[in-house]
């Protein structure tokens, strides 16, 4: 957790309203810093149902692996989730680990061990030395409280700057139902059907095999769509709780369910919102990037190559210089490996055309374009004139501070 707030940091913060079913504390266990909280458990009432979305990484953590087990059940009590350390690649240690924190949650909770889900983000490679919790997670389960969103969230963080959070309402039927969401994540940041660590929370009365089919679809184009340094987490994981406590909530069974669409529009806002404070995030970040594609053969090729020029070190070091440099958008066109043609295409950065028909601009004008790099958001549009597939991508510049902030991580 930095001291510095990124000066992308969204200037307002929604107060967060309690989640009838839910309740919250956190705790200062000493995972690996001193004087704040690093420990967060929530508790859920009885029948609420679960679902997520995990990293596609070969080399997952442990409480991932123990969340892909336990969601068989598709019912939950309780989340612990820490910060300092990721309890990745710690082999028996962790398996250890995720098996303790467990049976002293659920003990103290009250619930059974397959209701209880973990997950853990920090530094990958340490053992996570488990029996901190055991000293605060009876107090935690005393100290629960519906109304602490935003105190969770920062219990979670890492180096991120400041807690991300976001809420929404939507109608079931005759139900008016609130959905919050906390997220966590500046750099390892590249997901792959799940997001770095974030975690909603609703009232609405939804069936877990539902609530699966309606994050893997939110994903798709939000935190999917963003990226900060183009690696993946071993620890990306995305659950989404559903207490059903929401009075007259109707028992959704399916997600094609016509009564879901305003809740579905609901918790699209939820994700983006959080996946954009992600990105706003990004570490030693200064400017905030939109990629957008068009003109692509298709969607999944448009994405691929915003996803090339979001990830180039290139066009993101030119973009923390203020220098609108095409030619290094035009080498990540190039080398994404999807159909583009040399001579139809066009770049845009800020609604002003730099490049046209695989040549600069005859109408460019180097000070306007300069008027728009000083921004803190940027808008960076790509025309193919293959097809009609398009796609945007979040991203941020790639500065100092970010190779200062990894290069003394583990210190």
């Amino acid at each position: 957790m930095s001291s510095q707030v990124s000066p992308l940091a969204p200037i307002y913060v929604p107060d967060m309203p309690a989640i009838a079913g839910v309740r919250l504390a956190t705790a200062a266990a000493g995972i690996k810093y001193v004087g704040r909280t690093d420990v967060l458990l929530a508790l859920f009432e009885p029948g609420t149902t679960v679902a997520g979305v995990f990293t596609r990484s070969k080399c997952p953590s442990a409480p991932v692996e123990w969340c892909r087990d336990k969601m068989k059940t598709g019912k939950a009590r309780a989340l612990v989730v820490n910060s300092g350390n990721a309890n990745a690649f710690t082999g028996k240690n962790g398996r250890d680990a995720v098996n303790f924190t467990a049976r002293i949650a659920s003990k103290a909770a009250g619930c059974k061990l397959n209701e209880v889900f973990l997950a853990s983000t920090g530094v990958i490679g340490e053992p996570l030395k488990a029996s901190a919790f055991d000293g605060v997670m009876d107090k935690m389960v005393a100290d629960a409280l519906p109304n602490r969103f935003l105190d969770a969230a920062k219990a979670i963080m890492t180096t991120d700057t400041f807690p991300k959070v976001a809420t929404a309402r939507a109608r079931i039927g005759k139900a008016t139902v609130t959905i919050n969401g906390i997220a966590k994540g500046a750099g390892m940041i590249a997901p792959d059907m799940a997001t770095m660590l974030s975690f909603i929370f609703t009232d609405a009365a939804i069936a877990a095999p539902a609530l699966r089919s309606l994050l893997s679809d939110g994903v798709t184009d939000t935190f999917n769509a963003v990226t900060i340094d183009g690696d993946t987490s071993t620890s990306d994981t995305l659950l989404m709780f559903a207490t059903g406590a929401a009075k007259n909530a109707p028992r959704i069974a399916r997600a094609s369910d016509p009564r879901l669409k305003a809740f579905k529009k609901a918790l699209l806002q939820v994700l983006a919102n959080l996946s954009e404070q992600v990105a706003r995030d990004g570490e030693g970040a200064r400017k905030l990037v939109e990629i957008t594609v068009e003109g692509a053969v298709s969607k999944s090729s448009a994405r691929r190559i915003a996803m090339s020029i979001a990830n180039s070190p290139l066009v993101k070091t030119a973009i923390a210089g203020e220098d609108a440099n095409w030619g290094r958008v035009v080498m990540a066109v190039g080398k994404a490996g999807e159909p583009a043609d040399r001579d139809r295409l066009s770049i845009w950065f800020g609604g002003i055309r730099v490049a046209h028909k695989g040549e600069r601009d005859p109408s460019y004008d180097e000070q306007d374009v300069s008027a728009v790099m000083k921004k803190p958001e940027i808008s960076l549009k790509v025309a193919l004139g293959m097809g009609k597939g398009r796609d945007r991508v979040l991203t941020c510049d790639l500065t100092k501070e970010y190779v200062a902030i990894n290069g003394d991580y583990r210190s």
